[in-house]
């Protein structure tokens, strides 16, 4: 019987894991040989999906509710806004996501929608000869540099932040320099 528990939680655990090895940014994938404005700004992209996993990534429920101050945001509401963020910067670059977004999500429907945009995103970008094809009446595509993805990799901060204050630390073997986890 505790053989049967024991393979059971394993299945589970390793269903778990390699669903969660599916999501995009476990680590960075190498980067184009040529530098354009495109691959650039897409490597950005890639940097701040690789933070956003990690700071994200095993977040319980008392980190999600954790707040430092009675005036600052929850870990769950950085997450919403982080959410929002990847769907103002992908629908800036593209038609696909003009919709808003569904404050109702789980936690880790949220995780797994915001990596996906800034996947897509990226590859949006990366594609990209001109990055000026992005501009619109309403701001070029500097203002996504300085606002909306500067604004995540900012709250991907934070997290790190709230999580190690409620008690989760960040992992200490991921290498955000080179974009891996270290053995």
């Amino acid at each position: 019987m505790k053989f049967k528990i024991l393979i059971s939680f394993l299945i589970i655990n390793l269903g778990a894991m390699a669903q969660e090895q599916e999501l995009p940014y476990y680590e960075l994938e190498e980067p184009t040989e040529n530098y354009t404005a495109g691959s650039v700004a897409a490597r950005m992209i890639d940097a701040l999906g690789f933070r956003y996993y990690w700071a994200s990534e095993g977040l319980r429920d008392v980190d999600l509710d954790y707040k430092a101050s009675e005036s600052g945001r929850t870990s769950a509401k950085t997450i919403e806004h982080i959410l929002g963020l990847s769907h103002f910067i992908l629908s800036s670059i593209s038609e696909e996501s003009k919709k808003t977004v569904d404050k109702k999500m789980l936690f880790e429907d949220q995780r797994k929608q915001t990596l996906f945009n800034l996947k897509k995103a990226s590859n949006i970008l990366r594609s990209s000869k001109d990055l000026s094809e992005f501009d619109t009446a309403r701001h070029p595509f500097w203002n996504m540099i300085n606002g909306p993805i500067s604004d995540a990799i900012w709250h991907c901060g934070q997290l790190v932040t709230l999580r190690r204050a409620s008690g989760n630390s960040f992992n200490s073997n991921i290498n955000l320099f080179s974009g891996k986890i270290r053995d």
